[in-house]
């Protein structure tokens, strides 16, 4: 099961994390690019981008050690998963096509997907006749191997196919940071990417700065969403290898959910390839001194209205002690540089008070 399917592929049952042409022609939007079809800006930032995109042929090793070669960069890719369609639209770049276009836009709010890309379906099982129809000159997936059977399957079209890693649970953040820059250089986007990220650098630099002498009464803090299903609500805190975890971390603080604390008080062990527990209202009582962080569901699922029902909440140290706070809704667990700009003005938004 892939990353995206893990963090909202169950919103139908509760869970959260939380245009282009006509034709669906994959453009470029920056001062200096020309296109042939007009398209809303794949980004906000992208109407005052000056960087310039690369013609020349790219070749690579993908996520998972494959060699990708193109005689020129992908100007029109269809991509498979949230991060990558997020961080297409960073790069300016406005994909042909990309799966659960209506579940992108809902919970992700950092990258807006423009009106009139082809939706190809579930990102578990996307429609291959409809991908192909859109006509890309490259399909990007999420994998943590070569021998992914979805590259498989695509390969057969004779398509290129580049896979990024689903995840790197001992580098969370520089996982998100390949990922972002491999679909740079794919689409000759690179000088955008670097941009990007140097901006991301700098966001995280200042807000280091920013809640270095921050008065808290703990420094350990939780991040965590949830889900009900069948009425019965389950937690899911995000341990170390979580992307959420590690931005907390940078910001000077320390994860709660430990692994003494998971063997005693989860339910269905900590997923090695993300960093994600299991456990249940009773179970967030024994860290209930950090500091509580928790995806806003907009009420949508229901999770966080019934844990605000649920009496042992009520007797939790952070939520007594008014320091169990909400992220702002929409902000993409497991996202590229803007998601995790997102994530760190939630952190110091609560930090700095």
């Amino acid at each position: 099961m892939n990353r995206a399917h893990r963090l909202a592929a169950s919103a139908s049952t509760g869970l959260i994390v939380l245009a282009a042409t006509a034709c669906g022609t994959t453009t470029v939007d920056n001062a200096g690019a020309s296109s042939s079809a007009s398209a809303s800006p794949a980004s906000k930032s992208c109407a005052q981008d000056t960087t310039t995109t690369s013609t020349k042929p790219v070749s690579f090793k993908d996520g998972v050690g494959r060699q990708v070669k193109l005689d020129k960069p992908a100007e029109r890719i269809a991509v498979l998963e949230w991060q990558q369609v997020e961080d297409a639209l960073t790069l300016c770049v406005t994909p042909t096509a990309v799966s659960d276009a209506k579940g992108y836009s809902t919970w992700v709010s950092a990258e807006k997907l423009p009106d009139g890309v082809t939706d190809i379906g579930t990102r578990e099982e996307p429609d291959l006749d409809t991908l192909y129809a859109a006509k890309p000159d490259l399909i990007v997936v999420e994998a943590f191997d070569a021998d992914d059977e979805t590259i498989a399957k695509l390969e057969k079209r004779g398509v290129p196919v580049m896979a990024t890693r689903g995840a790197n649970p001992k580098d969370p953040i520089g996982n998100m940071r390949e990922v972002f820059s491999m679909i740079g250089k794919a689409t000759g986007r690179t000088e955008r990417a670097d941009q990007v990220l140097q901006e991301f650098d700098e966001h995280l630099a200042t807000a280091k700065k920013q809640v270095t002498d921050a008065d808290l009464p703990t420094k350990d803090f939780l991040f965590f969403d949830g889900w009900l299903e069948g009425g019965n609500l389950t937690v899911r805190p995000y341990s170390d290898g979580a992307l959420f975890t590690e931005i907390g971390k940078e910001l000077g603080m320390t994860p709660a959910w430990t692994n003494d604390v998971n063997k005693a008080h989860g339910d269905g062990g900590v997923d090695p390839s993300y960093g994600l527990a299991q456990t249940d209202v009773e179970g967030l009582t024994s860290v209930g001194n950090a500091n509580f962080f928790y995806a806003n569901d907009e009420g949508a699922g229901g999770y966080v209205a019934a844990l605000a029902k649920n009496p042992l909440w009520k007797t939790i140290p952070a939520v007594k002690e008014g320091r169990a706070h909400a992220f702002p809704a929409r902000v993409w667990g497991a996202g590229g540089p803007r998601s995790c700009e997102q994530a760190i003005d939630a952190y110091v938004n609560v930090l700095k008070k």
